[in-house]
């Protein structure tokens, strides 16, 4: 990889958690731990995926733990959220009481005003609790980047999403 391509400590700066031993997980909610760097392609649409398969949560009224798969994807714009502090991020729900819709609203929320990216998405596959499984989905379109392209993939995202979930219950019976 020539020197160009290389990320420099300028572009670096604000990322503490990657790389470092003695990282503090805090079992209370926390976005402050979400760390940035700067995307060197913001020129380019791509879409970046995070696939979290360890989320943990707690039932509001209950107190009982609620376990999913988190997938989140964005195009991103000008930052990009560190993956070691996403780890982080997620595993603060660990005691924190919300349920399944508010959690991905919430971490939609969060990452949109980290980043500010052109496009984001979350989606939460739950296991079942009381024999219903839950699936919430949520996406954001930028204002600032509204083409109409854009906003026809998230109503396409939306659709897709709605028959993933048919299949979801299809391979359940």
């Amino acid at each position: 990889m020539t020197k160009e391509h290389s990320r420099n400590q300028e572009e670096l700066e604000g990322v503490t958690h990657l790389g470092n031993q003695n990282n503090h997980y805090s079992y209370d909610y926390s976005p402050d731990v979400l760390e940035t760097f700067i995307n060197k392609h913001p020129e380019n649409d791509y879409i970046v995926t995070f696939d979290a398969y360890e989320f943990t949560s707690l039932c509001p009224m209950t107190g009982q733990p609620d376990f999913a798969k988190i997938f989140i994807s964005y195009i991103p714009n000008e930052r990009m959220v560190e993956s070691k502090s996403l780890k982080l991020y997620l595993f603060s729900f660990r005691n924190h009481g919300d349920f399944h819709e508010d959690c991905m609203n919430i971490i939609l929320n969060d990452l949109y005003e980290l980043m500010n990216p052109k496009y984001i998405e979350v989606f939460g596959l739950f296991t079942p609790r009381g024999g219903i499984s839950i699936y919430p989905f949520v996406n954001k379109v930028n204002p600032e980047f509204e083409a109409a392209d854009r906003l026809d993939f998230a109503k396409q995202r939306k659709l897709q999403f709605l028959s993933q979930v048919q299949g979801f219950g299809r391979q359940i019976r």
